[in-house]
């Protein structure tokens, strides 16, 4: 094979520009057709181009509500962005409900990760490994493979990072309750709908069999829900769609056998609506034939029956079929191992502060299910507070300098709007007021007592968010925004340790906007809690949570899933199939 050779000196002295910038070397493979350039990247005298500084390496831990929504909303092209997780895929968990039942079909509601990065600017590296311990002294996190590989001999490999953000989420809270997790199936992800799913039609399968009581088909046909919340409701409630609408028609000689009860520990279910919403699940499941246990604490779960105790009734055992087991969420290991790490053991979840960083960490951000912000307290920070609003340094304050400096306080410390607002105020000048009932903005004032005194209860609007995907969605976006703008800010992603500093920029604190929820109850009927205390109930109600929901997917792939497995529902029922 010959090769030829031709050196292209690219000179701006042939255009009359100065000295040479550089060469491009063509290599021609002229036996095989082939043809070879490069272009020299260094000057000719020898020195590299440079490059620009390596991008800093952001490393997300999860692909739940808060890491997907965090990479959807970050500009990866300013960083060297890497994302472990166990699974390969975003799942929209609202519906694993409808999956558990076969209205929809666990495909539909779930995403490729892949397929949403590729669509972003920078290359994001992917890997599906779990994370088992964070190490934040040394900025890296230990991997394990789970898809069988063999890196190194064990699986286990090391990422380093500048900027790490921590999505885990969390897992089922058992509560320490025995027998549990042995005989309760859990419903956090799509392999447990899947396995729910094949336990129910089991659970009919079992109970046509010849051999059997009707006593054993009463047991095998029982159902229990352990939580009464959001996931518990709304599961009981497609079951006994399910049932009533398709297995009855299936399996006509047991039908009248099935049974369906909801244990909750407290008095009430859904207790995180209002109380309209909470007496009208109540009273639809009483008409469906959904039986309600309030005040019933589990204390033991065994295969063959649930063991509760009641205040009034004492202990009380309960044979069942399937239990399904939806009270609230637990810390995952690796969680109660960073908190040890940094200095946060015996805390019930990861803290926070109101940008979303670790308490005790540096460049270490957490979000989701597996963190909670820890509200800084308005009394902790009076004095500074008060400092820096009595700008003449007169030890008082006048109605004018606290509203100054008030809408600073609102954004540093939320509690304080809040407080005005269940008060009907829009400022503290009620306290201000003379002897005739009016207030003068100039000459009534303020010391630091009775600057305290007007602060005193502010702190007892603070509230923990709830652990929902919506606060996890907004926190994802929140702390996006605040990395693509770092660099234009030189800043980190936080803010003042007390009030913003005038004339310098400081990203906000996250505020949560709370949009509504939803609570389907069966029966083509939903109830819509809406900002501004609007209570929605009935089968219009079901329509905008169609809307609502078909609208949330993460892609127009999952989106027009979704609808087509809805529409396919009302046309040919559910799909029985035990596979």
């Amino acid at each position: 094979m010959r090769f030829t050779t031709f050196v292209l000196d690219r000179t701006s002295q042939a255009l009359g520009r100065g000295p040479s910038i550089s060469k491009l070397v063509v290599l021609f493979a002229v036996s095989s057709g082939g043809l070879v350039a490069y272009a020299d990247s260094r000057l000719d005298n020898g020195v590299e181009i440079p490059q620009g500084p390596p991008k800093k390496k952001v490393v997300v831990l999860g692909t739940g509500w808060a890491g997907t929504s965090f990479l959807k909303n970050l500009d990866t092209s300013l960083y060297d962005v890497q994302v472990v997780s166990p699974r390969n895929y975003f799942a929209f968990t609202p519906l694993l409900p409808s999956v558990t039942c076969g209205t929809v079909e666990a495909r539909s509601i779930v995403e490729p990760i892949r397929n949403i990065v590729k669509k972003k600017d920078g290359q994001v590296k992917f890997w599906e490994a779990e994370c088992f311990k964070i190490d934040p002294a040394n900025k890296k996190v230990l991997c394990r493979s789970n898809i069988g590989t063999n890196l190194d001999g064990n699986g286990e490999f090391a990422v380093e990072y500048d900027y790490l953000v921590v999505a885990l989420g969390a897992k089922s809270n058992t509560f320490n309750t025995p027998g549990v997790e042995e005989n309760c199936h859990f419903l956090k992800e799509i392999e447990d709908a899947q396995k729910i799913r094949r336990s129910v039609m089991d659970c009919f399968e079992r109970a046509c069999l010849p051999n059997l009581s009707d006593e054993e088909r009463e047991k095998n046909l029982h159902f229990v829900v352990v939580g009464g919340g959001p996931t518990g409701v709304e599961f009981a409630a497609e079951l006994h769609d399910y049932v009533s609408e398709d297995l009855a028609k299936l399996y006509p000689n047991v039908k009248d056998l099935v049974k369906i009860s909801v244990i909750e520990a407290g008095e009430h279910i859904l207790t995180m609506f209002d109380k309209r919403i909470t007496k009208f699940a109540e009273d639809k499941f009483q008409r469906d034939g959904i039986n309600v246990k309030t005040n019933f604490k589990v204390v033991k779960v065994s295969n063959k029956a649930i063991t509760m105790t009641n205040p009034s009734t004492g202990e009380v055992s309960v044979p069942y079929g399937m239990a399904v087991w939806s009270t609230g969420i637990g810390t995952r290991p690796v969680m109660m191992d960073l908190m040890k790490e940094v200095g946060q053991a015996g805390r019930r979840v990861l803290g926070t502060d109101e940008w979303l960083r670790v308490l005790g960490t540096n460049n270490v951000y957490a979000l989701g299910d597996c963190a909670t912000i820890s509200q800084r307290k308005v009394m902790e920070d009076v004095s500074a507070i008060f400092k820096v609003a009595d700008k003449d340094n007169s030890g008082t304050l006048t109605v004018k300098e606290i509203k100054e400096v008030l809408d600073d306080i609102c954004v540093r410390y939320p509690q304080v709007e809040l407080y005005l607002k269940t008060k009907q105020m829009t400022d503290f000048s009620y306290l201000l007021k003379d002897s005739t009932g009016n207030v003068n903005e100039d000459s009534i004032e303020l010391n630091i007592e009775e600057f305290k005194k007007a602060l005193a209860n502010v702190d007892s609007q603070v509230k923990n968010l709830p652990a929902t995907a919506q606060v996890a969605a907004q926190q994802g976006e929140y702390l996006a925004r605040c990395f693509n703008r770092m660099k234009q800010c030189e800043e980190k992603p936080e803010g003042p340790r007390r009030i913003r500093e005038p004339g310098r920029h400081r990203f906000r604190p996250f505020r949560y906007r709370h949009l509504g929820q939803f609570a389907p109850l069966g029966g083509e009927q939903t109830a819509a809690q809406l900002p501004g205390d609007w209570i929605s109930i009935g089968h219009s109600t079901q329509w905008l949570w169609y809307s609502v929901y078909a609208s949330k997917q993460v892609s127009w792939r999952t989106r027009m899933l979704v609808v087509s497995d809805w529409t396919r529902r009302f046309i040919f029922g559910r799909d029985s199939s035990c596979i």
